[in-house]
């Protein structure tokens, strides 16, 4: 049940209402059909309560700290020098690890792809893509991946999107090279509505990395409330990247969902490093007969951050695998939830289905939560879970020690090798080498 059904709180339009919206939509220079959804995501979005500990899913993720109310629409024009150079060292790591990409600060498009790289790829924001690429838009966005009326925030963000990229790869074209979006926010009053749309026709192939990125100024509070949509037609093959790298002032909400089509495949890393307080959704939906997916989960807390991922792998068709590998390190008073499901509906005989979430408790008051789960209505399948949570071995810290390693050295090459074999599956050298180093990172603070 929503939480617009499950709630009879006040609507939480905050400082989305209904007239800053009218003054939004004025700043647009967009088709008729895409004001269209946008006005009838605004229309859910006013009837909605903001989730509570009441809605099943929010049962563990607690929000009333947030102050919608304090948040608007993103201001146009273009982000200030300032902004724009506290975000240069995120991009120009990325540049020098990937062929080309784009950028996205504080809303607004700040750096473009080189088409020249692209290997015959489109790879745009999302408003350039409105005006020379609308048939793409029209067909795709916002339709059959991600429910634009899932909950409050996931109305939110169709109603008040703004920057966003689009990569799409025409049927038969292989990007040899990785692509990257970077999205960042520097702002005070920071709101960021980001929309990713990846599209990859029959037979084509591509590697997109997307990272976010901001800078807290103080006490100062901000919100991402934002969507991935991924199709993968027939044939393709995917690997994409997404790393949570927000400061610990943000909330960020997220609805992510790849449609996998016949003998497609897609590889799906998400780290889960930044925020004061994450809620995301990903879901991975085996459409095509013999489609296949590995999902890979990396998230590091510390301080008192929350994270909470909710994924789910939905077998459709028959003879389609999934295979899942969560692994979280928490310390402080942090807290990470992890809840998953393998749907297998009743045509989708042959299923093979996994999906594994592993965590590392490395102080006292650090709780980690985690809840598989299996629906299956095929009688010819072969699905697995599990979950595990345990502290540091003291006694292979102890071993360590004996042989003249440092306690913390000791920890370190524990939390290391606890990583390792989700490190193993990352194809991307400098993808594994960023998780590697914001770990060891967040086991020095």
């Amino acid at each position: 049940m929503s939480s617009a059904s499950a709630t009879t709180t006040t609507p939480a339009t905050g400082g989305f209402s209904e007239a800053s919206f009218e003054a939004f939509l004025r700043g647009r220079d967009e088709p008729g059909w895409l004001l269209d959804r946008r006005r009838a995501a605004f229309e859910a979005f006013s009837g909605m309560a903001l989730p509570s500990s009441r809605d099943e899913e929010w049962r563990r993720t607690d929000i009333r700290g947030l102050k919608l109310g304090s948040f608007a629409p993103p201001a146009p024009g273009a982000p200030s020098a300032e902004d724009r150079a506290a975000l240069a060292p995120a991009w120009e790591t990325l540049s020098g690890h990937y062929a080309t990409g784009l950028e996205h600060v504080n809303s607004s498009p700040t750096r473009s792809a080189d088409p020249a790289k692209l290997g015959g790829a489109i790879l745009v924001d999302l408003a350039t893509a409105a005006k020379q690429h609308p048939e793409i838009l029209e067909r795709y966005f916002l339709t059959d991946a991600v429910s634009p009326t899932a909950d409050a925030f996931s109305a939110l963000h169709a109603a008040f999107w703004t920057g966003g990229t689009l990569l799409y790869v025409p049927k038969g074209v292989k990007v040899e090279a990785p692509l990257f979006s970077l999205v960042g926010l520097a702002n005070r009053g920071r709101v960021d509505l980001d929309h990713t749309l990846v599209v990859l026709e029959e037979g084509a192939e591509a590697t997109l990395v997307r990272e976010t990125a901001s800078r807290a100024r103080g006490d100062d509070q901000a919100l991402h409330a934002g969507a991935v949509e991924i199709f993968v037609g027939k044939g393709a093959n995917l690997q994409f990247v997404n790393l949570q790298n927000w400061d610990d002032a943000t909330w960020h909400f997220s609805r992510e969902r790849a449609l996998v089509d016949a003998d497609a495949s897609i590889q799906w890393t998400v780290g889960g490093l930044g925020s004061r307080l994450s809620k995301v959704n990903q879901e991975v939906a085996l459409t095509g007969q013999g489609s296949n997916a590995q999902v890979n989960g990396v998230m590091f807390t510390t301080g008192k951050q929350h994270l909470a991922y909710f994924t789910r792998q939905d077998h459709a068709a028959p003879h389609t695998r999934s295979d899942l590998l969560y692994k979280a390190g928490l310390k402080d008073r942090s807290r990470v939830v992890w809840k998953g499901m393998i749907r297998v509906e009743k045509d989708a005989q042959r299923t093979d289905a996994y999906q594994k979430d592993d965590n590392l408790i490395l102080s006292d008051h650090a709780r980690a939560d985690s809840i598989p789960g299996l629906e299956i209505e095929a009688n010819d399948v072969r699905c697995t879970h599990g979950a595990t949570a345990g502290r540091v071995d003291e006694e292979m810290i102890f071993y360590a020690q004996a042989r003249g390693v440092r306690r913390d050295t000791a920890v370190r090459l524990i939390v290391e090798g606890f990583f390792a074999n989700v490190y193993d599956r990352i194809t991307l050298e400098p993808v594994r080498e960023t998780l590697r180093q914001a770990v060891a990172s967040k086991l020095e603070l």
